[in-house]
């Protein structure tokens, strides 16, 4: 997959004794990240879990924080801002922002896997103001201006 790109990490110390994120097959583009809590999310309730990890992101990229799949689909657990997003310059603790939009309580122990880490290189942009935009096909054709799900089902 490339060269990986080195990312400084310090555990915190509540996260002593927890593994790294890594990466679970080696096809994954996302890593594993445990919690350095125990916490039990209500439904519909939020909570930014611990991880006892604090990063150094390489200027020009980002790390993004994506829910795990099984988490989503058995137990309704999420990550409400998909993905979320650590800036380089940030050096704070590592949370991770879950929501339970299942119908019972779900406690999280320390050391379960709770997100996925991807590592994504930033490009900023740079604002050209105009005073018209070129034309497409699409135009200003806006939400389900491209078709939706009942055009699909008759193709």
């Amino acid at each position: 997959m490339g060269n990986p790109v080195g990312v400084e990490v310090k555990r915190l110390a509540h996260g002593e004794g927890l593994e790294l994120p890594r990466y679970a097959t080696s096809g994954a583009a996302g890593m594993d990240i445990v919690a350095a809590e125990d916490v039990t999310i209500a439904p519909g309730a939020r909570h930014a879990v611990a991880t006892g990890l604090a990063v150094a992101i390489p200027q020009g990229f980002e790390i993004q924080v994506r829910p795990r799949s099984g988490l989503a689909l058995k137990h309704g657990i999420t990550v409400p801002n998909t993905p979320g997003t650590i800036d380089s310059d940030y050096r704070g603790e590592l949370k991770v922002i879950m929501i339970n939009h299942g119908a019972e309580d779900f406690a999280i122990a320390r050391g379960d896997r709770v997100a996925q880490l991807v590592l994504a290189p930033v490009t900023q942009a740079a604002w050209l103001e105009v005073d018209e935009l070129d034309a497409t096909e699409r135009g200003a054709g806006g939400f389900g201006s491209t078709g939706g799900h009942e055009k699909l089902a008759t193709e």
